[in-house]
This record gives structure tokens, sequence and C-alpha cells, in this order.
């Protein structure tokens, strides 16, 4: 039998999407750690002044060093910069 373009594969599947309402306390590692910088959590959702309007930045908190910095949180969808869960 032959596969053809509407066969789903169970190895072609895409990831799961990444919802901004779900964020936070999710765990991410990073692929290349700087300052001994690893494992993060995201401690914070950073609200947008005008109500309604959607997420834009997130904060995130290094394990090793407690250091917090403010990212846009759909830089956690960068495969190359990111991976979900502690890896």
């Amino acid at each position: 039998m032959s596969a053809d373009a509407t066969t789903p594969r169970s190895f072609e599947r895409a990831p799961n999407p990444l919802s901004s309402r779900k964020l936070l306390h999710t765990k991410w590692t990073a692929v290349a750690p700087t300052r001994r910088e690893k494992h993060f959590l995201v401690t914070r959702l950073v609200t947008p002044d005008a109500p309604g309007t959607p997420l834009v930045h997130v904060e995130i908190e290094a394990v090793h060093s407690k250091r917090v910095r403010v990212i846009a949180w759909r830089e956690l969808r960068d495969a190359a910069a990111w991976r979900q869960g502690w890896v």
C-alpha cells in the first residue's frame, strides 16, 4: 500500500502548540547556556498596559543563579534556542 500526502505519519507530527495562557510555571532548557544558566522557569507573565492587549513578554528565572530576565514569550518557540522541559 502506498502512502500519499493525506496519510498521517506518527513521526511527522507537529510539536505541541505553545499557548501564552499556559506559560506560567513552565520549565525551559537553554540550548546554548550562558553564565552556567541552563534551566529556567517562567515566573511571571508581564501583562500589557492596555486591557485586552495580547501578552508579549514573560519573566524567566534561572534555576542555578536565580537571575531574572524578561523575554518575548514567542522566543520560547525557537527550537534553536530553547527546549521545553528540563533536558
